[in-house]
C-alpha cells in the first residue's frame, strides 16, 4: 500500500505541470541535471541533505557543434552547512557561485550569492526516519553582466573599396554608441519554499517552488536607459518509489517561466543500490525539454540521457542532450554536455537527519 500510495501521490504532483501556462525559453543558464544544482533551483534547498555540509559543482557546454569555442559555458558552485534547532528542527547557511559565457563578445552573467533556510518537521511518520518537513529558504548576493564589444564587427567597419578584396577594417569606427562594457553591480533576492514527505527509507516525495530576481534590477549598458531583469519563477516536484529492496524510481519535474520565456524538464532516474554498508549506487535516466521556440509555440526541444554513480560520499553525474527540435538539423542533434559532483560529509549527531533523495 505505501508503493501504490507514493505513486498515485507523485503522478498528482508531476500532473499540475500540464496546468502551467505554456506562454512563458528561459533566459538565465539551466541544467539538465537540475536536481543536482539545487541552490540553482530553489534557495529552500538549502541544507536539505543527509550529512553536516555538502559540496556541489557543476559544469554544462551547449551548442559546441554550432558555436565551436564560443558555446555556451555555465559553471556554478555551492557549498552548505546545517546545524539543529533543538532535535527536530534545523537551519542552514551556504554561499553559491555562477558563471555563464557565450559568443564571440564573451558575453558573461556572473553572481554570488548567500543563501540560507530554516527546516521545520511539520508531521512525523509511522516508521522511524520518515516524517514531513517545510522549508522556507531566501538568498541575497550581488551579480554583473558583461560582454567584449571589441570582438565584434559592424557593418560600418566592412570595407568594400576593393571589391574583388573586401575585409573588415577593425581601425575604423563602429558607428555604435557603445562604452560601457558591463552593467553596474546589482543585487539579488531569491525566495523559495519546499514541502517534502519521506514514507519510509525507500518511499518519498517533495514539491516546492522560487521566485529568482524579485527585485527586477536593471541589467541596461546604458547609463541612461532602464532593462529590467525579468522574475524567473521555478516549480519542482518529485520524488522516490520502491520498486524492490535494491531498486527505485526517482521520477521529477522543473518548470521554469521568466517573461516570455518558458522551460519544462521531466523524466526519471532508475536507481539501483548494493545495500551495503559502504553503499555503492547507481542511476540511469531519460529525461524530456519542451521550450517556447519562437513564433511556433511550445515543442520537445530535447531527450536528455544521464548516467550517476554514488559512492559513499560521493555523486558524479554525467548527461547528454540530444536536439530534437529544428535545431538539430544545424547541430546534427549534437546539443549540450553537463557534469556534476556532490560530496556529502557525514554528520556527526546520534540521529540521522531525514531528506529525501533528488
Amino acid at each position: 500500500m505505501k508503493i501504490n500510495s507514493t505513486l498515485y501521490t507523485l503522478l498528482f504532483i508531476l500532473g499540475l505541470g500540464c496546468f502551467i501556462p505554456s506562454e512563458l525559453s528561459a533566459q538565465d543558464p539551466h541544467f539538465s541535471q537540475f536536481y543536482s544544482s539545487p541552490l540553482q533551483m530553489n534557495p529552500a534547498l538549502t541544507g536539505v541533505f543527509p550529512g553536516e555540509y555538502r559540496f556541489t559543482a557543476n559544469y554544462r557546454t551547449q551548442n559546441y557543434a554550432v558555436l565551436g569555442n564560443q558555446a555556451y559555458k555555465s559553471i556554478a558552485a555551492s557549498f552548505e552547512s546545517r546545524r539543529p534547532v533543538g532535535r527536530d528542527d534545523y537551519y542552514s547557511v551556504g554561499v553559491a557561485v555562477l558563471r555563464d559565457q557565450v559568443g564571440e563578445s564573451q558575453f558573461s552573467q556572473s553572481r554570488a550569492v548567500l543563501s540560507g533556510s530554516y527546516l521545520k518537521q511539520v508531521g512525523s511518520g509511522r516508521s522511524r526516519g520518515s516524517g514531513q518537513f517545510l522549508i522556507g529558504g531566501a538568498q541575497l548576493g550581488v551579480a554583473q553582466w558583461s560582454y567584449d564589444w571589441n570582438e565584434l564587427w559592424f557593418s560600418e567597419q566592412f570595407d568594400v573599396t576593393d571589391n574583388r578584396n573586401p575585409f573588415i577594417n577593425f581601425a575604423a569606427s563602429n558607428g555604435e554608441a557603445l562604452s560601457a562594457m558591463e552593467t553596474d553591480i546589482f543585487m539579488e533576492f531569491n525566495a523559495g519554499v519546499l514541502y517534502y514527505n519521506v514514507i519510509d527509507e525507500d518511499n518519498s516525495f517533495y514539491l516546492g517552488g522560487a521566485i529568482h530576481h524579485l527585485t527586477e534590477p536593471n541589467v541596461s549598458f546604458l547609463d541612461d536607459q532602464s532593462e529590467k531583469l525579468y522574475r524567473r519563477w521555478v516549480g519542482q516536484a518529485g520524488g522516490q518509489i520502491s520498486l524492490t529492496r535494491e531498486a527505485s524510481l526517482l521520477p521529477a519535474v522543473a518548470l521554469m517561466g521568466q517573461g516570455p520565456s518558458f522551460l519544462g524538464i521531466g523524466g526519471l532516474n532508475l536507481r539501483y543500490s548494493n545495500r551495503d554498508w559502504r553503499e555503492v549506487a547507481i542511476r540511469a535516466g531519460l529525461w524530456g525539454r519542451v521550450a517556447k521556440q519562437g513564433e511556433s509555440g511550445m515543442g520537445l526541444d530535447a531527450m536528455v540521457v544521464s548516467a550517476i554513480l554514488e559512492v559513499e560520499r560521493w555523486q558524479f553525474g554525467l548527461s547528454y542532450d540530444v536536439t530534437v527540435s529544428d535545431l538539430s538539423s544545424a547541430n546534427n542533434s549534437r546539443g549540450a554536455f553537463e557534469l556534476s559532483m556532490i560530496y556529502v560529509h557525514p554528520s556527526k549527531e546520534r540521529f540521522k537527519v531525514i531528506c529525501p533523495k533528488f
